[in-house]
């Protein structure tokens, strides 16, 4: 698949037509997506019908920045007309009414809006098994995980289905299936990209953000969606540069943290040996220079992120109700296993003794209305199993019995990491770490396990939590399967440019 700069290119020099690319791209789909999975929708003649009104804006050199993009869109954005399920059976049927503010800028700088990504339900997962359509297969080996939340969007990317990608990153769900798929993908600062238009997991915690083939191509699109939004109150104001300009100008020697908390126990010893190999190189060429860091609250970041994660979730899917929309159960099931309930205690209370009876009435009198037991079955069939432990774990965090002791402590802990990486910006510009700790796993071989599941995100959680921004870049490949290997540069909020350019040295230095 031709990337995003070389499509640009060869569309502006008239060597190429949209028309042509998309129909590559759509036969990549046909050929390629059964076995990767990566897609769950693409309308192929709205496609086209994109590609020719796009071509006679190149033919008339009216076209925006975007054209010759063509990007897929993960399933947990909004796009006005198109299903937004979110990968889940609560939302398979709803059609959203409206376009994300990414979406709108997307559209107006005519990029080419290809298809729906598959993920992990809800964004909630890190290998992009919970999801109905079926598990996202790494392009590499189809054995292996593609990563998650944003696994289809990775894999879509490496597959060469489309050259660019729209993810989301909660905990690092951009970043850790880019690395699993040997793509770029950027994490920007929380409040760079509008929220507007993205289904909430975390609210406090979510970003939207690119998924390439290059960093000058991701650096691309995160300069068209960025920016200030009055429809999200949490978007900032801050300026937005022109992040594929900065690239190109800023040849400086970059300053790099190294935590000795991110290499001890746990990473793989080859993943290891592949970043310490990249930092040996940038260094003998005056790239870089390698300075000793500490990040003391790291340990702690797993678990204060599920934590507070899982109690932002609790309250942002309350809203799925199956009343006001989503899948809703069947009213008569919900009236005969009540009437049903009511008969068997009824039964219960004519052979029972006065004891007994006082209990049985007092339990019939507490029983679910209609409407409760409603809610109850929608939510029970719609939610999958890893959307409903960590409901009921932020559940149990926001309990008055344990507010104090778990949600509040972590809120204290999160200041202290955010502090932490305040320290360390003072002396380096980026810091780097591997992106996860191996190469991507098979396929259910950690869904039993979630605490294992969720150490997959060791690495990418407290960017998340800090607010701060970070990418991943290829660094090489395991000698297992020839799988892709990630390096993760994170700098403090509002400065994308510094994990770009780190991104870039890293890039030109592989493909020499």
């Amino acid at each position: 698949m031709i990337n995003f700069s070389a499509a640009r290119a060869q569309l502006r020099n008239h060597t190429l037509t949209l028309p042509d690319l998309a129909e590559a791209c759509l036969s990549a789909i046909r050929n390629k997506n059964p076995e990767v999975n990566a897609f769950v929708s693409v309308d192929e003649e709205s496609v086209r019908k994109q590609a020719n009104d796009i071509q006679k804006k190149i033919d008339t050199n009216r076209a925006g920045r975007l054209a010759g993009s063509v990007i897929g869109i993960k399933d947990v954005i909004c796009e006005k007309g198109k299903k937004t399920t979110c990968a889940s059976a609560i939302l398979k049927n709803f059609e959203s009414v409206y376009d994300a503010t990414v979406i709108e800028k997307l559209r107006k700088e005519d990029a080419l809006l290809i298809g729906r990504l598959n993920m992990d339900e809800f964004a909630m997962g890190s290998s992009s098994e919970n999801t109905i359509y079926g598990a996202v297969k790494n392009p590499t080996d189809p054995s292996c995980v593609a990563g998650g939340s944003s696994g289809g969007s990775a894999a879509a990317v490496a597959a060469g289905m489309c050259n660019t990608a729209l993810g989301s990153d909660t905990g690092g769900s951009i970043r850790q299936p880019a690395s699993y798929c040997g793509v770029v993908g950027v994490k920007p600062t929380y409040g760079r990209v509008s929220r507007y238009g993205l289904v909430a997991y975390a609210s406090s915690f979510d970003c939207i953000g690119p998924l390439a083939n290059n960093v000058t191509d991701a650096a691309e699109i995160l300069s068209v969606i960025s920016g200030q939004d009055p429809r999200d109150n949490t978007s900032a104001s801050w300026e937005v540069p022109d992040y594929t300009s900065s690239l190109e100008k800023n040849n400086g020697r970059l300053n790099v943290g190294v935590p000795e908390e991110y290499f001890g126990d746990g990473l793989d010893d080859e993943v290891r040996d592949i970043i310490d190999s990249v930092l040996d190189s940038l260094e003998k060429e005056n790239k870089i220079e390698r300075i000793p860091v500490n990040l003391p609250h790291t340990k702690y970041g797993i678990a204060t992120y599920y934590i507070l994660a899982t109690a932002e979730a609790s309250s942002n899917l309350a809203r799925f109700d199956g009343i006001r929309y989503g899948h809703r159960a069947d009213i008569r099931d919900v009236q005969k296993e009540l009437r049903l309930e009511r008969e068997a205690i009824e039964n219960k209370i004519k052979i029972a003794n006065s004891v007994q009876k006082e209990a049985l009435i007092e339990e019939l009198a507490s029983g679910d209305s209609s409407l409760i037991r409603l809610y109850k079955k929608s939510r029970t069939e719609g939610f999958g199993r890893e959307v409903k432990r960590r409901i009921i774990l932020g559940t149990y965090v926001l309990s008055a019995g344990y507010y104090d002791a778990y949600y509040a402590k972590a809120q204290k802990v999160r200041r202290l990491i955010k502090e932490d990486f305040d320290r360390v910006f003072d002396k380096v510009d980026v810091v780097v770490s591997p992106t996860a700790p191996t190469p991507a796993f098979k396929l259910g071989s950690n869904l039993d396990d979630p605490v294992q599941m969720y150490l997959n995100d060791i690495y990418t959680t407290t960017a998340n939590l800090a607010g701060i921004c970070g990418i991943s870049v290829p660094a090489g490949t395991h000698s297992e399967n020839q799988l892709p290997v990630g390096i993760q540069f994170v700098a403090d909020k509002f400065n994308e440019e510094k994990v770009l350019k780190a991104g870039f040295m890293v890039e030109n230095l592989i493909s020499t």
